[in-house]
């Protein structure tokens, strides 16, 4: 075993970001500042995520629009995956497409099938400005194409169509966490 911290043991839990927030609606600004102030967003973030039983999180979700994600996600095999990521970019996505239940800690209790490519690699920095390079498949490629999107300024909520789309926005209004629908592109951004 190693002699590390465990991720958000030192972080505090920040409030939420709600669905029908702007921050959640907005692209994330690039990371330029790797100063302690970024550890400590990160050791929150970690805190945060573990205090809502997620398996990722991204800044926008906790009111800093910076362009950064942590995550605690088994993949298919059930192999943890365990990090963050700084000013990521999503370099590939491929692989069958797999419309499986998704659902997001800033639409709590809510989940809809959605589609997702079953394997993806993302690259970044970390903390200290350290390439770093991600590759998931199954659930982990879902969590980390899932944090992406909060970066791009995009809620799964986005990617859906037709009735699972009606479906999830008319239950997050009853749930008192959307605005009305706004249209989605082809792309579904």
């Amino acid at each position: 075993m190693r002699n590390r911290p465990i991720p958000g043991s030192s972080g505090l839990v920040r409030a939420m970001s709600l669905f029908g927030d702007p921050l959640l609606h907005a692209p994330c600004e690039t990371v330029t500042d790797f100063s302690p102030a970024l550890s400590r967003l990160i050791e929150d973030m970690f805190a945060t995520m573990y205090a809502a039983q997620g398996v990722g999180l991204a800044a926008n979700q906790v009111g800093i629009p910076l362009r950064v994600f942590v995550y605690d996600c088994p993949d298919d095999e059930d192999v943890r995956h365990l990090g963050h990521i700084v000013n990521p970019r999503l370099v590939e996505a491929d692989g069958v497409t797999v419309r499986g239940a998704e659902g997001c800690l800033s639409l709590p209790g809510l989940e809809a099938g959605t589609e997702r490519f079953d394997h993806v690699v993302v690259e970044g920095v970390t903390a200290d400005g350290k390439p770093a390079r991600v590759e998931g498949t199954g659930f982990f490629a879902r969590c980390l194409q899932h944090e992406y999107d909060h970066l791009e300024g995009m809620v799964y909520t986005d990617r859906l169509r037709g009735w699972r789309r009606a479906r999830a926005l008319r239950a997050a209004r009853r749930a008192g966490e959307a605005p009305p629908d706004r249209p989605s592109t082809a792309d579904g951004r």
